[in-house]
């Protein structure tokens, strides 16, 4: 019988390198609309409302509340998340420059920043494909090995 639950939680760990395939997945989706609302966006000024960031041992993360334009001149708040170290770099300021593109899952993008968080987002995908990769192989072997060779916790204990 605890064959069997083995060779359950062996299928059951093709679940890890397919949710890291989908993050990667994501993460290029993302990677792609950053890139698209910093190339094809309009450039226009923003108002800072609030920048906010934690950063604790257990914790650190960042956002910022602007106030942008849209097309007609009416004002629009958004609120963006950022890496920790971006936000600090940002500190103080009154207003930032933003790459506007309507309609876009990102429309807001802060031009001093936006190709380092587009390149960042890609990374974080190359990332997650490398992990997906390495534990598909990982999980791989083991079912192969289990499949093969059985459980080798079934296996009679050698004589000491």
């Amino acid at each position: 019988m605890a064959s069997r639950a083995s060779f359950l939680a062996a299928r059951l760990l093709w679940a890890f390198p397919a949710l890291l395939a989908l993050l990667a997945a994501n993460q290029a989706a993302v990677t792609m609309e950053l890139r698209e609302t910093v190339r094809s966006g309009v450039l226009a000024k923003a108002e800072v409302l609030a920048l906010s960031t934690t950063d604790r041992a257990d914790i650190t993360m960042a956002s910022v509340r602007l106030r942008a334009p849209q097309a007609d001149g009416a004002p629009t708040e958004h609120t963006l998340p950022l890496p920790i170290t971006f936000a600090r770099a940002l500190e103080g300021r009154d207003s930032l420059d933003v790459y506007l593109a309507r309609g876009a899952s990102q429309e807001v993008v802060i031009a001093e920043i936006g190709r380092a968080q587009w390149r960042l987002a890609g990374i974080n995908g190359l990332v997650a494909l490398l992990g997906a990769l390495l534990l598909f192989w990982g999980v791989y072997a083991w079912n192969r090995y289990l499949r093969t060779q059985g459980d080798p916790a079934d296996a009679a204990a050698l004589p000491g």
